[in-house]
């Protein structure tokens, strides 16, 4: 059944604008009013969607318009989004920034034209005043295809700075100014390494969302965003027949292993997966019947420590590896099944000893990007020949490869042409990949990952 919302994307000028801020300060603000508001995110990041949750109760979403097709970036928001009041997507870098300079893949504005939603415009206006016309009149001419809602001013000094702003934009043919947030260093949110401190470690405070619902009720013109927003329509999905028997594959899930697509868990469930969630950090013993492994990425060198010293698990999945138990360990997930940590101080941690290879931590960005890869050989997460996308961003790097492990699985290849990078190894039924797959852009992983798993627990 199909049935219309309203929606719009928050794109910004830059990384650093405030977008996340901005987002949040207005799915807080909307619940209050007791709105339905489904949060999405655009491109590959994991951080920002578990903040999504905690400000609006609803579990958000990944989208992208280079890992994903046209279709299935459809699917996923009509899927989650035909339930809701309203549907907001958080954007990635600034409104055009993509999988590169030349083309529109990947960015905040291909998605809302792809969605057909307006674009609302966050900007730092610290030490601004008309300036921020002109900037916004450079966004809103860029792209004539794009429809706009208007914008917001962050990191604003006062209401009086607010005032300036608005009367700044008025005097020209402009998108409206909808209003600001203001500059406070109590609402600045922890970072570290790969951004935010994430939701599972409690990265957004009860009172710093309160305190961001409160200035977005008092500087921000939601009656008039609401108002102005255009109705989209959306497809409701035709309901799915169960799928049996059921295959349990445990995933790892706590401070450590928190960074998974949503969307690979419901293919992975709709292939026939029964997911058991279970703590690399605090449970003695792997879950039991299980007939698969799923350790995704996160925060590992954190939390080296308890992970080293949570001994007996780490003893569970060694056996369970070499009794040929299918397990896939994408970036953190691939560190812990690895021999050692080394950490920043240079304390070395023993991890699993599953797959033969040393990792340590960087001061450093090692690599970071999108990435296509085409399976050389065959794998538990797909057949030689097989392509499928996905992002790479880590400080980690190998530091020792030891044999006795099957190498160069994918060829990758990414915004500069073929990547000779590490690209994944393989050790019986282990997998190991610093990429973070999404199975979205191959509809065949999730069902060929339970599918070996069937076969070979």
């Amino acid at each position: 059944m199909g049935t219309r919302i309203k929606a719009l994307s928050i794109g910004a000028t830059g990384s650093g604008a405030g977008k996340t801020t901005v987002t949040l300060a207005l799915l807080a603000a909307l619940r209050r009013r007791g709105l339905r508001v489904q949060p999405f995110k655009a491109g590959p990041d994991f951080i920002d969607p578990g903040h999504h949750f905690t400000a609006s109760g609803l579990i958000s979403h990944n989208l992208d318009t280079w890992m994903l097709s046209p279709e299935e970036n459809r699917a996923i928001f009509a899927r989650h989004a035909c339930q809701a009041d309203l549907a907001v997507v958080e954007g990635v870098m600034g409104l055009f920034d993509g999988f590169g300079p030349e083309g529109e893949e990947g960015s905040t504005a291909h998605l809302a034209k792809l969605l057909g939603i307006p674009a609302v415009l966050v900007v730092n206006a610290k030490g601004m005043a008309g300036s921020i016309a002109a900037m916004a009149g450079g966004f809103q001419n860029f792209d004539p295809d794009l429809r706009w809602a208007g914008v917001i001013a962050n990191k604003c000094g006062s209401f009086g700075h607010i005032q300036i702003l608005r009367r700044a934009m008025s005097s020209s043919s402009l998108m409206p100014l909808l209003g600001g947030l203001l500059r406070a260093s109590s609402l600045s949110m922890p970072e570290r390494h790969l951004g935010l401190i994430t939701a599972e470690e409690g990265g957004l405070a009860e009172d710093t969302l309160q305190r961001l619902a409160d200035l977005a009720e008092e500087a921000i013109d939601l009656d008039r965003l609401l108002e102005s927003l255009p109705e989209v329509a959306v497809e409701a999905p035709m309901p799915q027949p169960p799928v049996s028997p059921k295959v349990r594959i445990g995933v790892a899930r706590d401070q450590a292993f928190c960074f998974y697509y949503e969307e690979n868990l419901r293919r992975l469930r709709r292939a026939g997966a029964e997911l058991v969630p279970f703590s690399p950090m605090r449970d003695a013993h792997l879950p039991s019947n299980l007939q698969g492994l799923y350790l995704g990425g996160g925060y590992p060198e954190l939390f080296a420590p308890i992970l080293a010293e949570n001994i007996d698990l780490r003893c569970d999945i060694a056996a369970a590896a070499r009794n040929g138990l299918p397990i896939f360990g994408e970036c953190g997930g691939m560190i812990y099944l690895g021999r050692s940590l080394r950490d920043l101080e240079g304390r070395v941690w023993p991890m699993c000893k599953v797959l033969p290879l040393d990792t340590a931590m960087n001061p450093k960005l090692r690599r970071l990007g999108y990435r296509q890869a085409t399976f050389v050989k065959d794998t538990p997460l797909g057949p030689q020949g097989a392509v499928a996308r996905g992002h790479e961003f880590h400080y980690s790097e190998i530091t020792t490869l030891h044999g006795g492990a099957s190498e160069d699985l994918f060829q990758l290849s990414g915004r500069n042409g073929s990547s000779p990078a590490f690209a994944g190894l393989r050790v019986a039924n282990t997998l190991g990949s610093y990429l973070h797959f999404h199975f979205g852009s191959n509809p065949k992983l999730a069902e060929h990952f339970v599918a070996f798993c069937r076969r070979n627990a």
